[in-house]
């Protein structure tokens, strides 16, 4: 296989643009969401700010509140609240995980010259793009934004404002989603090389795997309850509007005996498995990085398999301990509180394994190893702090507080995006040529861990003392809170701190990138397949020589051996 000259000459904008190479897809979406997670960090820094200082002018971005002064609203600090959530959800953190991190190395990971079906990649991408374009000019309207929440319950969602928009660039984001997924699906199953075994696969491949199943199978319902949803704001229907609504004093003339609850349901058949959505990808980027860097493979690389294919499917069973408070039946809430717990194990398999592979390792404490090692301890305070919330009888007192946030946030912030920026480390050398200063990743990463919980560990304490989460003062109107107020001007410090934390990592970028380039196929000397492609690799067709498979994905450390590892293309 090899890049020859009968393949025609493309333009900058075929190359680039329009390109149906899985490699300039992936770059697309790892640019898109690394500026859509700015944005939306943005955003929560101006929440922030207010949180910390209620009823004084915002700084710099207060022109945007000028009708109030440059004073934050309530109904200001909602539409700032649903369009966080949103943006680093669903433009970010998704985008960037499998979007970006499967679009590129799921192909040279299995030794394919690209995806399954490299139009509908960009169409993936493009659709996305659109859904995304569209969330930001929702700022513009004369509505606003939506203001509904990142969950948009009705019935407020259908009479709020902006809330159309939303639904337009959901159900834009959901279609992409979907593409992609069965692009992925489809690539690892017919696509992978000669001697590529199922077992012999990265274990990184078994996570992007059965992520993309999780979204085949659990976007459609929310597809299908977006559209539901906008009928009911545009077309008078009433799937999610009860009769008998008084709204602004008027009552509500509903067609049918519609239910809030249905979309609560179908939201969060989506909205459980997303979580695995984020946290898998981020899961199998670590176990690639810890295997390279303790030389020596990952223990139970089999039982990690099966734990995360156990919790993919478990996740379809979980999503009602969002609901608790519904007034679901007992047997319902017993059986919800039952998978919750079953759940738990096959993270803890996970975890478990990924310490036992550090015992004995010889250690490389590079950047991304770094981030990769942080990883685990803020997953698992993340996954831990769940349980709580799993449980009826201690959700009725934690539920819609600061605790909800901390817990889902030290899933997401510190565990998910700690882990993609290690495998940003990890691989940049394959997609540029050129390996990211050491330096300055430490700088980096350090404050990052640092302020990263000086943001979120606080929330824990507010959420047990029963602050109420969605609150535009910071809980000043709330005389129990009175005694842990002073934690959100703390939490807001270590958020401007932690936005400067990554300064470092944006000049790296920037500063290697007009570096003189390398070119070094394996500067990590690690064995998957990916590392014998040239750097970066070959337009179009990834391998300047063909790929054959001969062993599993970590022989490092292999005994008779006269290096520490052995590629999967050596025999």
């Amino acid at each position: 296989m090899s890049y020859t000259k009968d393949h025609h000459e493309e333009n900058f904008f075929q190359k680039y643009i329009w390109s149906v190479d899985h490699k300039v897809i992936g770059i697309q979406y790892g640019i898109t969401s690394l500026l859509f997670l700015l944005f939306g960090f943005s955003l929560m820094m101006v929440m922030r700010y207010q949180l910390a200082y209620p009823e004084t002018v915002i700084p710099v971005v207060g022109w945007f509140f000028a009708e109030s002064g440059g004073i934050m609203l309530p109904e200001n600090y909602n539409t700032l609240g649903a369009m966080h959530g949103t943006i680093m959800i669903f433009l970010g953190v998704v985008p960037l995980a499998v979007g970006a991190f499967g679009n590129y190395l799921v192909p040279l990971q299995i030794g394919a010259p690209d995806m399954a079906f490299p139009k509908l990649n960009a169409a993936s991408y493009w659709s996305y793009f659109i859904g995304g374009v569209i969330m930001l000019a929702s700022f513009f309207t004369p509505e606003g934004a939506a203001r509904s929440g990142w969950t948009s319950y009705p019935p407020l969602s259908i009479f709020e404002s902006g809330q159309t928009m939303w639904l337009c660039g959901m159900i834009f984001l959901i279609t992409s989603s979907l593409l992609g997924s069965m692009n992925i699906i489809v690539t690892i199953v017919q696509l992978r090389a000669p001697g590529l075994t199922w077992f012999r696969l990265p274990f990184f491949i078994w996570a992007q795997l059965v992520t993309s199943f999780l979204l085949v199978l659990a976007f459609p319902p929310l597809e299908a309850a977006s559209i539901l949803q906008l009928m009911d704001r545009v077309a008078g229907t009433s799937f999610f509007l009860p009769s008998g609504l008084v709204y602004a004093g008027n009552a509500v003339e509903a067609y049918g005996s519609g239910s809030p609850l249905l979309w609560q349901h179908l939201f969060w058949f989506l909205a459980h498995p997303e979580v695995y959505v984020l946290i898998l990808p981020a899961i199998g980027i670590v176990g690639e990085i810890i295997a390279n860097n303790t030389r020596k493979p990952l223990w139970g690389y089999k039982s990690m398999i099966y734990a995360i294919s156990f919790l993919g499917f478990m996740s379809f069973i979980v999503w009602a301990h969002h609901m608790f408070l519904t007034g679901m039946g007992q047997t319902m809430s017993a059986f919800f509180q039952l998978t919750t717990m079953i759940i738990s194990i096959p993270s803890v398999v996970v975890l478990t394994a990924f310490f036992l592979s550090l015992w004995g390792g010889s250690i490389r404490f590079n950047t991304p190893m770094l981030f990769a090692l942080a990883f685990l301890p803020m997953f698992g305070i993340g996954g831990l702090t769940g349980l709580p919330l799993g449980v009826a009888a201690s959700d009725i007192f934690l539920h819609d507080t600061y605790y909800v946030i901390g817990h889902f946030h030290y899933v997401v912030a510190p565990g998910t995006l700690f882990a993609l920026f290690a495998g940003i480390y990890y691989w940049f050398p394959k997609i540029s040529g050129k390996k990211l200063s050491e330096g300055l990743g430490k700088l980096h990463f350090w404050p990052s861990l640092l302020f990263m919980n000086g943001v979120f560990m606080p929330m824990f304490i507010q959420g047990l003392s029963g602050l109420s989460r969605r609150m535009y003062d910071g809980g000043t109107s709330y005389a129990h809170a009175s005694d842990i107020l002073h934690w959100n001007e703390f939490m807001t410090i270590s958020a401007f701190c932690l936005g400067a934390a990554q300064i470092p990592f944006i000049l790296n970028i920037f500063i290697t990138l007009a570096s003189k380039k390398t070119g070094e196929r394996n500067p990590w000397n690690s064995t998957t397949i990916e590392w014998s492609a040239p750097s970066p690799p070959l337009p179009h067709v990834n391998f300047d020589e063909e790929v054959k498979v001969y062993h599993g994905p970590y022989e490092y450390s292999v005994p008779g051996k006269e290096k520490d590892f052995c590629p999967q293309t050596e025999k």
